[in-house]
């Protein structure tokens, strides 16, 4: 990738072990991808589920339920690592000129790309586990929870210094600005 603004300033050498690293798309982009990504992901979920429901014949929202939540992970998964791997683009990441690479600016192999699924799920579990320690009794204390949460993590990516998600971070990924740069004036 050799967009100017999605690289570190520090002018190496390449091949150095101190090439430059991306630096992430602005914030409000990629939490709009992420709002996006989630009205997307209501409709992969809702048809992954009536299809499974109709499948096995379920008469009940309690009856197969970890077979289905099973069900939803893996194809949620699907989607997003076959799409970071032959793209590094969704269709909310599309939408708002994003690009998953790592973070040196290569698309992600299927094992990086499925570490960086896997930890995404950071966005939800630590608020979902507390919720469940503390037995919260209400979907809106939960939901309160969760969007709590998720502005902090998403906040907490200032305080990276390429601005990244601390997932990212941990799995070398960068969420890039992915627009065409404009051509020079000749």
């Amino acid at each position: 990738m050799s967009e100017p603004s999605a690289v570190s300033a520090g002018g190496s050498m390449p091949g150095s072990s101190s090439e430059p690293r991306l630096v992430a798309a602005p914030l409000v982009r990629r939490m709009a991808a992420f709002m996006y990504e989630g009205v997307l992901l209501f409709g992969v979920v809702f048809a992954t589920s009536l299809v499974f429901g109709i499948t096995m014949h379920q008469d009940s929202g309690m009856k197969l339920r970890t077979p289905l939540m099973a069900v939803n992970f893996l194809v949620v998964g699907l989607y997003f690592i076959g799409l970071w791997v032959r793209s590094g683009q969704t269709l909310a990441m599309k939408t708002w000129h994003l690009r998953l690479l790592t973070d040196r600016g290569v698309p992600l192999s299927p094992r990086r790309a499925l570490a960086r699924y896997l930890a995404s799920y950071v966005w939800f579990l630590p608020p979902l586990l507390l919720a469940g320690a503390l037995k919260l009794p209400s979907p809106t204390a939960i939901g309160g929870l969760v969007v709590g949460w998720v502005v902090l993590y998403a906040l907490s990516a200032r305080l990276h210094p390429r601005r990244q998600f601390w997932h990212d971070a941990l799995c070398d990924t960068a969420i890039v600005d992915a627009r065409p740069l404009a051509p020079l004036p000749q």
